[in-house]
């Protein structure tokens, strides 16, 4: 059953969606943590965000900024903003589509199953998906998920990201500053411990999957990707 999370402060607004979208036999979740809507973000691990702009705390943009890092999943604004300004912002911090209220329950049901079709469904099974395999192992970017044998982890997007850029580079270093272009290049300074905390992210992702050992720190260089795993140990 997909999973639809309302990001909604209205709660008769959040309430009236919910029991709609319900009927259709879609499994629906309504945020109540403002503070932190990516903490209920990652529990739903939704298929669909509907999002509002006006919200307490932070605004939407914000937190459809925090969902792209980590995840894919397609995002619709609903909101009293009538502006065009407001639709491009929306756009330009990575939704997906844009509902004016008022609204008709029946445009945000096509809405929402197009942008389900599109991530997917038929339109979706139309591209081949993205992978990268190397010893067994294998990345879904688009799905942010790691796969060895029949073990499966989900990643966020900066720990699927460098994984994606080891395993490009191997049997060669991912230097640590091409790591932070890549990953942190929207920001100005970045300390070098924060890399150090996303990879020992990324080696509890592969322990996760049987894989210990799986990235070797080169001395002055960066990253390596170790393949000692193809001898078994999951």
């Amino acid at each position: 059953m997909e999973k639809i999370m309302i990001v909604e402060d209205d709660i008769k607004i959040a309430d009236y969606l919910c029991s709609y979208i319900e009927k259709y036999g879609y499994e629906v979740n309504i945020a109540t943590n403002f503070e932190n809507i990516m903490a209920t973000f990652r529990d739903v691990q939704p298929n669909l965000l509907l999002l509002d702009i006006n919200l307490p705390s932070y605004d939407g943009y914000y937190w459809c900024r925090q969902v792209r890092k980590e995840s894919i999943c397609p995002v619709i604004f609903i909101s009293a903003r009538t502006g065009e300004m407001d639709q491009v912002m929306a756009l330009e911090n990575g939704g997906d589509d844009f509902i004016m209220k008022p609204f008709h329950p029946d445009i945000v049901m096509a809405k929402i199953r197009s942008q389900l079709h599109r991530a997917y469904g038929e339109y979706a099974s139309k591209i081949e998906e993205r992978k990268l395999i190397l010893e067994g192992l294998t990345l879904y970017p688009e799905r942010l998920e790691l796969r060895f044998g029949n073990e499966v982890t989900q990643l966020t997007k900066k720990e699927t990201d460098v994984i994606e850029s080891l395993l490009e580079r191997y049997p060669r270093v991912a230097g640590r500053q091409d790591l932070l272009e890549k990953l942190w290049d929207d920001q100005v300074y970045v300390d070098e411990n924060t890399l150090n905390v996303n990879m020992t992210r990324v080696r509890k992702k592969f322990q996760e999957i049987g894989i210990e050992d799986a990235v070797e720190t080169v001395r002055g260089a960066g990253y390596r990707i170790r393949t000692t795993w193809k001898k078994g140990e999951v």
